[in-house]
């Protein structure tokens, strides 16, 4: 690669940047070419190099555009658009070519591919000559207007369009909902009917709307250009916010058609507005007017930092590759020697600045506004007292540690001496003793101390217990205390059913979740479970006096539920159940070194009446943070299926996904649960809660709960916003652990039954004929005579013969057969059952 050439004889240069990259587009004729090819179009594209501070040149490459001698062919604009066919950001360049008797006009929109080559996109010809504002937007699409009326064309257009309804003071524009709706806006010529003067059209859908949601009708006529930076429908109602710059020079910040903020430009005839990203700086609206003037003003203060003058063109990418963007100005040229990309800066007002050509006038920003400063330096300030004051409480701990290791030396010390030790009380010390006990119980023993120590229960503590009815389903809460410490592996909820006079209560099948809830300090008296059997009170640990009154906010509580079907409770006359948690309770409080049991606890009684049954819909207003809201959603989670997801993207970063979520038509955020997301349509039978988790900017997961249908609707709508290269894979959840370890057991126990069955039978089987044997071998020939004892040696060869073969394939006898395989297959059948456990909670 070489550098930018010093001489250029090119005309009517136009450039855009991207993916990093400067594109210089230019028309040239030039006499060193065939006759027959002296028309054509020229592109170089320019990477910035910061050791060399300087623009060096990447591909370059040309096309054909007329092959007559007296073609006029010029660039119209050129831009950046999403190509919805391939699902990329691509440059596109459109051209003119202007008939020999001047009567029509001939357009050519040109596509740079990635393969470095001008390919066309859309050609159509007119009767006229483009003028005024035209706009390359997604699709690609061609905009522009001419005698108040708006003509478009694209690729699935088939050729030139008008919307029906003339316009003029038009402007065109996006709205970032979804795939993104091409509008126009402007003012109605003759007004309509039962309409604002205002007037905005969807190309798309062929809708008019009222523009006054837009922009204000006041300021249709003085608005120049404008950038829409957020839209979404409330209610089938839009509601955007637009950035705009006015003939009054002045730049306008619009919510919702209501004028939010103002800010003065010391320039006018504004042609481009344009939004910088610099990361935790904060954003730029980078503003290009006529007469070659740049001004730059901060998104969260509305004030300006930076103006510039003479400027060619203002171009916003990340040319640094830091993954942020930046800003280049190109400065006009006033030598005739110099190159196009010679006078430049590089900057994102910041900290980053890149010059060549400008010497001492290389920049004019001023630094960030102030009160970022102040708010930077609270924030420092506030950290810095947090620390200063863990620091205090770390060392006064680090005394206090000091303090006892020397008394404890100190009695170790006398003891050994055979002096007389005075301690300090606890409270002087700010302590609390491990044991608390008074002088008349010293000549106690220990088992007499253990016998009247009140046994406190190691079992949890209930919060709450609570039922909904949802998808003709009916779900069973229940929320332990945060000081209920039981692991969440071994926690279930089973329900049963009310005893009659002559009958014992059944279980009815169930499925239990459980779910980790933040702590917080109940508003109602808990309902502690009171203790059974035997247990020590364990003396609470050694801590300072000052957080004795303090409550822990950090712990989390468990809620555990329990699902099942609602027909069979009503159909079997089943109004009362009762909730039963299972839990594993530690036993070596009264049995060191033993492991943990299976317990349970009776929690109380749900009834169910007629008013449940005619409830309305769950999570109704899900911005309250009450109670019911929580519950409302544990259920929920515990019935809709779950899927999580995970989204993959190679090549680009996935960008705001959660931001996209929260944007999409329908959904809200769950205040008590803020990473859960709501869609609860009217259409929809179920509503829909989504989870987004983001892993790195390349990878994220994404948790569906709902019907697979839902799943499959909002995938297909999610994968026009995702990178052409992303990839989704479904999440392989982790089984199970005492479910495992039950299939595990089961699997062992069958093993060791079907060797144990075998066992016994060969067993059987050789003690008998071990008794043959000694009968048969008890037969000695009466005569000594040689021929006798051949015959008894050949016998018992055979009967050798005989027992291997038999080894080999043993006979045993039938009822004992019939009895093993009967066992094996009881065995066989509880394996079989673990198993199933183990494939559904996979």
């Amino acid at each position: 690669m070489e550098k930018l050439p010093s001489d250029d004889s090119n005309r009517n240069v136009h450039g855009l940047s991207h993916g990093g990259k400067i594109i210089l587009f230019t028309c040239k004729r030039d006499p060193a070419v065939n006759v027959s090819e002296r028309s054509g179009l020229t592109f170089r594209s320019f990477y910035f190099e910061r050791e060399g501070n300087a623009f060096l040149n990447a591909t370059e490459g040309a096309t054909a555009i007329s092959r007559k001698l007296s073609a006029h062919i010029d660039i119209v604009t050129c831009k950046c658009a999403v190509d919805v066919q391939k699902r990329v950001k691509t440059a596109f360049v459109l051209v003119t070519k202007k008939s020999e008797k001047g009567s029509s006009f001939k357009y050519s929109l040109l596509a740079l591919r990635s393969s470095h080559r001008l390919e066309p996109c859309i050609e159509f010809k007119l009767p006229y000559q483009m003028k005024g504002k035209v706009s390359i937007l997604q699709g690609p699409t061609v905009m522009w207007s001419h005698d108040n009326s708006v003509s478009y064309t694209s690729p699935l257009a088939e050729g030139v369009r008008k919307i029906p309804i003339q316009m003029s003071k038009c402007l065109f524009g996006e709205l970032p909902i979804q795939k993104g709706q091409l509008f126009a806006l402007g003012l109605s010529e003759p007004p309509l009917d039962n309409h604002s003067p205002t007037l905005g059209y969807l190309f798309e859908g062929g809708q008019a709307f009222d523009g006054s949601l837009v922009l204000p009708h006041p300021y249709i006529c003085i608005t120049q250009c404008m950038r829409v930076l957020t839209a979404d429908r409330v209610d089938g109602v839009l509601r955007c916010a637009v950035i705009a710059a006015t003939s009054n020079q002045q730049l306008v910040l619009f919510e919702n058609g209501t004028v939010k903020d103002t800010c003065e430009v010391p320039f006018g005839q504004a042609e481009d507005i344009q939004m910088v990203d610099t990361g935790r700086n904060g954003c730029l609206f980078v503003v290009s007017f006529k007469q070659g003037h740049v001004c730059a003003i901060w998104k969260e203060t509305f004030q300006i930092a930076s103006c510039w003058s003479d400027v060619d063109s203002a171009h916003v990418d990340d040319f640094l590759g830091c993954g942020t963007e930046q800003i280049l100005l190109i400065f006009r040229n006033k030598g005739m020697s110099s190159g196009p990309l010679k006078k430049f800066i590089i900057t994102d007002l910041c900290g980053i600045s890149y010059s060549c050509g400008q010497g001492s006038e290389v920049l004019k920003a001023s630094p960030p506004p102030q009160e970022n400063s102040l708010l930077t330096l609270q924030a420092l300030e506030s950290r810095l007292q947090s620390g200063l004051i863990v620091l205090q409480e770390l060392g006064r701990e680090v005394r206090v540690k000091d303090r006892v290791l020397q008394q404890s030396i100190q009695v170790l010390t006398d003891v050994l001496s055979g002096r007389e030790t005075v301690l300090s009380q606890p409270e002087e010390e700010g302590l609390v003793a491990l044991w608390d006990s008074d002088e008349e119980s010293n000549d106690e023993t220990l088992d007499d101390k253990l016998h009247e120590t009140p046994a406190l229960s190691s079992r949890p503590k209930i919060d709450k217990l609570w039922h909904r009815i949802t998808e003709e389903q009916l779900v069973v809460g229940l929320i332990l205390t945060a000081d209920s410490a039981i692991p969440a592996s071994g926690v279930s909820l089973s329900l049963l059913t009310e005893p009659g006079q002559n009958s014992t209560p059944a279980v009815i099948q169930t499925r239990s979740q459980v779910f980790w809830l933040p702590a917080r300090v109940p508003s109602t008296p808990t309902l502690t479970s009171p203790s059974s059997g035997f247990a020590f009170s364990e003396p609470a640990a050694k801590r300072s006096r000052q957080h004795i009154a303090s409550d822990d906010f950090s712990a989390g509580r468990l809620a555990v539920t329990a699902v099942t079907k609602l027909a069979p409770l009503l159909t079997s006359g089943c109004v009362k159940c009762r909730a039963m948690l299972h839990f594993a309770e530690k036993a070596e409080a009264v049995f060191p070194g033993s492991g943990p049991t299976t317990a349970v606890l009776h929690c109380g009684e749900v009834s169910l009446d007629i008013r449940d049954l005619c409830q309305k819909p769950l999570l109704q207003n899900p911005q309250i943070k009450t109670d019911e809201v929580r519950e409302d959603l544990l259920s929920l989670l515990t019935v809709l299926d779950n899927s999580v997801l995970r989204i993959d993207s190679p090549d680009y970063s996935l960008g705001d996904i959660d931001g996209w979520i929260r944007r999409k038509e329908g959904f809200k955020k769950i205040d008590v649960s803020p990473e859960y997301l709501l869609l609860d349509s009217p259409g929809s039978s179920a509503p829909l809660l989504l989870r987004w988790h983001q892993i790195s900017p390349f990878q994220g997961d994404l948790s569906i709960h709902g019907s697979q249908l839902q799943m499959l609707q909002f995938l297909d709508s999610m994968l026009s916003y995702l990178p052409d290269s992303c990839f989704v894979q479904p999440v392989k959840r982790a089984r199970s652990q005492s479910t495992a370890q039950k299939f595990a057991s089961a699997l062992e126990k069958e093993v060791l039954s079907l060797r144990e069955g075998l066992s016994s039978l060969l067993c059987v089987k050789d003690e008998e004929e071990r008794n043959e044997g000694r009968a048969g071998h008890g037969e000695t020939p009466d005569s000594g005579s040689a021929e006798d004892l051949v015959r008894c040696c050949r016998e018992a060869w055979q009967q050798n013969v005989e027992k291997s073969r038999l080894r080999l394939n043993p006979v045993v006898d039938a009822g004992r057969y019939r009895e093993m395989v009967k066992s094996i297959s009881q065995v066989k059948m509880d394996s079989d059952l673990a198993a199933l456990w183990e494939l559904n909670q996979s």
